[in-house]
């Protein structure tokens, strides 16, 4: 019979190190609710080293502790207009979890989610199932509109070779649903903007929280089958599906790993980027307030400016890939991949820097060391 015991409760100030800490016959030291337990307590004779250590508030902690109101939602049939300062959402059930877990995320037009990092300015999409801090490009001061916020415009893939599945993907292989060897013209803009520019803080920047660019086929537009994806087939992909299907829930959660985007050695994902740093997926973006078809000049992503997202929408009968923007007026559309509009980097801040600041444009978040 496995025993869970509780023991004696951690000194004040200090937590359990996890890492450290050890214990025989297979039993596990665990810190929880303020006490520490042994699991899977069989045999008498047991004994632990158990270390402590100063407890440091992680990004994820630091960020949450100045939002009094947590919110969930269930309905993403409308825009998110309202100032939402002070006010942070939070997944309401595990459907609504990422790859790694539990999902923080902020909609509407909050004014207090702002970084400055690495010599430029981000807003925070999300606290990542893993504790790691997803952001947005906004530009080298606290612009929220303009050619400014973005690092430029290009074509998501070769103007001349857009009609095929395969050119959807920010990584793709022709004759593959899901393939990896070749790259988009928007990867290569992002990982050369991020070669020249955040190398030297690429110590605070997390490549386990990946992109998802959801490549997951279906010639049925309302309900997926798995068909389809190759060639010139009318496909519809993940994000269609979600957008036009029965549902109609968007989801943090990428259904397939080749095409979570993750650098080599990550714990998860592809492994296939050379550098952490993707686009927003559509699902982000409508979790933050937006809705297709529908104009929203009033939450945190408008810029005035349409700009790429990573998620595929289409192969349509003409065979033109599509992948969905945000557009000029605040719509979540699509366009085909051979036109060139915005680029807004994204990356991720690993879950165990310290961070200072309330978010604010005139007190924004910092991460020390960078």
């Amino acid at each position: 019979m496995v025993i869970t015991r509780r023991v004696q409760a951690c000194p004040a100030g200090y937590v359990l190190d996890t890492e450290r800490s050890i214990c025989t016959n297979n039993t596990t030291p665990v810190w929880e609710d303020d006490r520490l337990y042994l699991d899977n307590l069989q045999n008498r004779g047991t004994s632990c080293y158990l270390y402590f250590k100063i407890y440091e508030p992680t990004a994820k902690d630091t960020i949450l502790s100045h939002y009094d109101t947590v919110l969930t939602r269930n309905d993403f049939s409308q825009t998110v207009t309202e100032t939402t300062t002070g006010t942070i959402y939070k997944s309401l059930d595990e459907s609504q979890y990422d790859n790694d877990g539990e999902v923080y995320y902020f909609a509407g037009n909050p004014t207090d989610n702002w970084v400055e990092f690495g010599g430029y300015w981000w807003r925070i999409i999300r606290i990542n199932g893993n504790g790691s801090i997803r952001m947005i490009y906004q530009g080298t001061s606290a612009n929220t509109t303009g050619t400014g916020t973005q690092i430029g415009t290009n074509d998501f893939s070769r103007d001349d070779l857009f009609k095929d599945n395969m050119y959807v993907g920010y990584m793709y292989k022709n004759g593959e649903v899901h393939g990896l060897t070749e790259d988009s013209l928007i990867k290569d803009e992002l990982d050369e903007w991020y070669q020249n520019n955040l190398t030297d803080v690429a110590s605070k920047i997390d490549g386990n929280a990946g992109f998802c660019g959801d490549r997951e086929p279906s010639t049925n537009s309302l309900s997926s089958n798995g068909s389809g994806g190759t060639g010139t087939t009318l496909t519809y992909y993940g994000a269609y599906v979600r957008v036009f299907g029965n549902n109609k829930v968007p989801t943090f959660e990428c259904q397939n790993d080749r095409d979570l985007y993750t650098t080599s050695g990550s714990e998860q994902g592809n492994g296939a980027l050379t550098y952490p740093i993707g686009l927003i997926s559509l699902d982000e973006a409508w979790y933050a307030g937006g809705v297709y078809e529908t104009g929203n000049q009033s939450y945190y992503l408008y810029n005035e400016k349409t700009y790429w997202t990573m998620s595929p929408y289409d192969v349509n009968s003409d065979a033109n890939a599509r992948v969905f923007v945000v557009d000029e007026e605040g719509y979540l559309r699509s366009w085909n991949v051979s036109y060139s509009y915005g680029i807004r980097p994204v990356i991720n801040l690993k879950s165990d820097v310290t961070i200072t600041g309330s978010g604010t444009t005139t007190d924004p978040y910092k991460v020390e060391g960078a």
